[in-house]
């Protein structure tokens, strides 16, 4: 006997219950992904706070120059938000604070890794390098602070690369990143010292008449800075112009009499004879 079909609307009534059973569960299955969505970004929103929480006082303490506290707090920013260029930034001053040079010079890398044009952490991390020595790095790292034409304050790099040539021994592109850095500073508080370091490197060129104007310049501007006034000591001696040479030292000592240089001072004046 032939095998009687089924009931057209039983077979489809039997189909709308396998689809109808589908779409539930596919249903349940995007509520759930959005619930998970959703908590997931409510969660990386809270973490994203408490870090900048974290940031913000340790950003504080750096600035008040309490190092310990500072590194407690962007440590703890970095649990939460590992991937912030600034936090690595900071924790390289506070490292820096501390005196882990090396800590410092990594943190500085791991921001401008994260963060290509991130002019204020090369700018340091070229510090890092100067105080090492190593200026060739330095003043890579000062480049690539320029290249970012958004940096607010490219005379530091460009100061900062002057004092590295100059350490480097050549003393004309000192004076031509100094010229520059002139140009740039807007607001001249970067003046006084790069009148300092421009009658430096004049006095190593034995330029001193030269350096004369510029350290005078600096003491113009800013009347206790005690290395320009030893500086014209120096200056005047090599002129011979002893009495001017003493009155340039006895400012240093005064201003600065058990310092370094105030002892070179005080060495210096012994030797003249007036």
């Amino acid at each position: 006997m032939a095998k009687i079909a089924k009931n057209p609307k039983e077979t489809r009534g039997y189909d709308r219950g396998q689809h109808g059973t589908w779409l539930t569960c596919m249903a349940v299955c995007l509520v759930v992904c959005m619930v998970a969505s959703l908590l997931s970004c409510a969660g990386t929103q809270k973490r994203r706070e408490l870090a900048e929480n974290h940031l913000n006082i340790g950003k504080a303490y750096v600035e008040g120059g309490d190092y310990n506290a500072a590194l407690k707090e962007l440590l703890e920013a970095e649990k939460y938000t590992p991937e912030n260029p600034k936090i690595h930034y900071y924790l390289a001053v506070a490292y820096f604070g501390k005196g882990y040079s090396e800590k410092a010079i990594d943190e500085c890398e791991t921001a401008v890794r994260l963060k290509p044009d991130y002019s204020s952490a090369y700018n340091f991390l070229g510090t890092l390098y100067y105080n090492r020595g190593q200026y060739d790095k330095a003043i890579a790292a000062f480049n690539s602070a320029l290249a970012d034409i958004l940096y607010e304050t490219p005379e530091m790099s460009l100061y900062n690369m002057g004092r590295a040539y100059y350490s480097k021994g050549d003393y004309q592109r000192a004076l031509t990143k100094y010229r520059e850095a002139e140009l740039k500073d807007a607001t001249r508080e970067l003046l006084p010292l790069i009148e300092k370091e421009m009658g430096k490197a004049k006095y190593a060129q034995a330029d001193i008449d030269g350096a004369i104007v510029h350290f005078k310049k600096s003491t113009e501007l800013v009347p206790n800075l005690v290395e320009s006034y030893f500086w014209l000591g120096e200056c005047y001696s090599k002129q011979k112009r002893m009495l001017e040479a003493r009155r340039a030292y006895e400012m240093v000592v005064k201003l600065a009499p058990v310092s370094d240089i105030g002892l070179k001072a005080k060495q210096a004046l012994k030797l003249i004879n007036i």
